[in-house]
């Protein structure tokens, strides 16, 4: 019997699980972690990605500057290029890098949501179609 390869998102997970307001869900059919309903970091689910790529948010500067310094291990496909977020080998990754880059993306995406002005969290946004109660 062959033997399960290791779930490739079990330390991203973990590191999310240490972070304040995230909730472990999926996107496209792939892990990811959100924070107050917005996804920072998931597997990569396009078809341009190579398995078991992480796809982190982040400054468009900074992920260019991971891609300079270490093409290796951080690259980006042309159905990213207009996303803020880099996609990452997570074979190649290592643990003090992706805990860097898990939080990173969790600030990054914390300071977009609190940047926009009147944004409501998902949680309590109406449902698409629904009426108003009466007395709401």
């Amino acid at each position: 019997m062959a033997k399960r390869a290791a779930d490739p998102f079990a330390p991203v997970a973990a590191i999310g699980r240490t972070l304040p307001d995230v909730e472990l869900t999926t996107t496209w059919g792939q892990p990811t972690l959100k924070v107050r309903g917005t996804m920072f970091v998931c597997i990569a689910s396009h078809k341009s990605a190579e398995p078991d790529t992480l796809a982190v948010r982040m400054d468009i500067a900074d992920r260019d500057a991971l891609i300079a310094e270490d093409p290796a291990t951080y690259y980006l496909k042309d159905h990213y290029v207009g996303y803020p977020c880099v996609l990452v080998r997570l074979h190649r990754v290592g643990a003090d890098a992706l805990r860097g880059l898990v939080i990173g993306a969790h600030r990054y995406v914390i300071a977009k949501t609190k940047a926009r002005p009147g944004r409501v969290p998902p949680s309590t946004r109406p449902r698409r179609g629904a009426r108003p109660r009466s007395g709401d």
